[in-house]
């Protein structure tokens, strides 16, 4: 009995070693196969960061200015980044910031090179934007252009005479109540703000003909009557200039500008703030206060370079 037991306690300790050398050989591999991965990682992230061409996103709907001309100045300003590319994800958006956008990237083409790719979409101030840049690189199937403005308001004094609300709006001014839901839009307003519309209409189109007037194949008031075009249309129309992503864009630029060290993307990323709660706060105001001017009485709805 004593003999059995001993080679019972044997048989256990052998093979809690085997299991003990099997493990270490599995932690040995593990811990290899991190490392590998890590110094992959490393390596692509050192890339990046140290690479020539600087990629700033301009993602939804375009609300402000401030973030992506920040992008910008920090790209200008730094010595290492030699080229810029503007990936445009956007809809459009408010008329004031996306022409000041565009502002940005015409003064800074004539310093440092801007490019842009197009990615699902990049239709009316989307699109303003990038016709800026010097080259325009779209997907196959993006969808582009949308050149045109629009101005949207409710009529609904109706559905107040249901309801019996009555508003009383007292104004200085002839036209300060003027696309008011409480009541239908006169016939002069109406030709007031088309009038409106059509100036920022035409300020698009010659923004559009300031850099791409020679490229396009037909005339701009045919083109910007407010279609979408997939990418490829795009370019045979001159809307856009190559179809590609935005690493075939890169590799392309990487290759054009003769740059040195190995091809990647620094993508980059808005500054960080702190948190101020009284900041917080005045957002929050602002927010509100826009939303109770757009659906108030005697507000007017803003013009936008948007893709609804």
């Amino acid at each position: 009995m004593s003999r059995e037991r001993s080679k019972g306690i044997v048989g256990i300790f052998i093979l809690v070693t085997v299991l003990f050398f099997i493990f270490i050989l599995f932690a040995f591999y593990t811990v290899t196969q991190l490392k590998e991965t890590s110094s992959l990682g490393e390596s692509l992230l050192d890339a990046s960061k140290s690479s020539p061409i600087a990629v700033i996103p301009i993602e939804g709907e375009i609300k402000e200015s401030k973030k992506i001309v920040e992008m910008l100045f920090a790209a200008e300003e730094s010595p290492e980044i030699k080229a810029i590319i503007l990936r445009i994800d956007s809809p459009g958006g408010a008329v004031a910031p996306t022409q000041e956008i565009y502002e940005e990237v015409r003064r800074i083409d004539a310093i440092k090179p801007v490019y842009s790719s197009f990615g699902s979409v990049a239709a009316s101030g989307g699109y303003y934007i990038g016709a800026g840049t010097r080259k325009i690189y779209a997907n196959a199937g993006t969808l582009t252009g949308s050149i045109g403005v629009i101005m949207q308001m409710a009529d609904l004094s109706e559905l107040f005479k249901w309801a019996k609300y009555k508003q009383e709006t007292i104004k200085a001014g002839r036209y300060k109540d003027i696309g008011s839901p409480a009541r239908p839009m006169s016939d002069e307003e109406r030709a007031l703000l088309t009038d409106l519309l059509a100036g920022t209409h035409t300020q698009f189109m010659n923004d559009i003909m300031a850099v791409r007037k020679d490229r396009l194949k037909k005339d701009i008031n045919e083109l910007a009557q407010g279609q979408i075009f997939h990418g490829s249309e795009a370019k045979e129309l001159g809307l856009v200039d190559e179809v590609g992503s935005l690493w075939q864009a890169g590799r392309e630029i990487h290759k054009e500008l003769k740059l040195k060290g190995k091809f990647a993307l620094r993508f980059m990323k808005p500054a960080k703030k702190k948190f101020s709660l009284s900041e917080f706060l005045q957002e929050t105001e602002d927010t509100l206060s826009t939303v109770k001017d757009r659906v108030s009485a005697g507000s007017t709805a803003p013009a936008y370079l948007y893709q609804p």
